[in-house]
């Protein structure tokens, strides 16, 4: 609840028929050491977390449901596959991966999701810029 509560801040979301996707990245140096060391993130300047959750929107969710997904994130020097972790807190559901940034660089993502009970799969795609924490 603590992570997804800072990830509030600065969600996004998008429509994919029926679900809604929110998003949010964060910077690790905002979780307290003790919920970066309970989620097995590692805090630093140049580190920052995606959080994902999808809901159905038309049934009226307003906790995230599980989902299957895949994903890669690049900038200029860095590239890679999301290790996404599965984080369940009472009725919800929702996802994390860390990641390194450089400074002022633009950070690529690139993912596809099936949300549970559905057939269908989508991919979404965004960049975001992150600022060195330590300047």
């Amino acid at each position: 609840f603590a992570l997804a509560s800072l990830s509030a801040h600065a969600q996004q979301s998008e429509r994919f028929d029926q679900f809604e996707l929110h998003r949010s990245v964060v910077y690790t140096t905002f979780l307290s050491a003790d919920i970066a060391a309970q989620y097995g993130i590692t805090r630093g300047h140049d580190k920052a977390i995606l959080t994902l959750s999808v809901r159905d929107a038309e049934a009226g969710e307003i906790a995230g449901r599980p989902m299957t997904i895949e994903g890669r994130t690049w900038d200029f020097i860095h590239a890679g596959e999301l290790q996404f972790k599965e984080i369940r807190e009472g009725r919800a559901t929702y996802y994390i991966a860390d990641f390194e940034f450089i400074d002022r660089e633009w950070r690529f993502f690139d993912f596809t999701f099936t949300p549970e009970g559905s057939d269908k799969t989508y991919q979404y795609q965004f960049k975001t810029q992150l600022w060195d924490q330590e300047r």
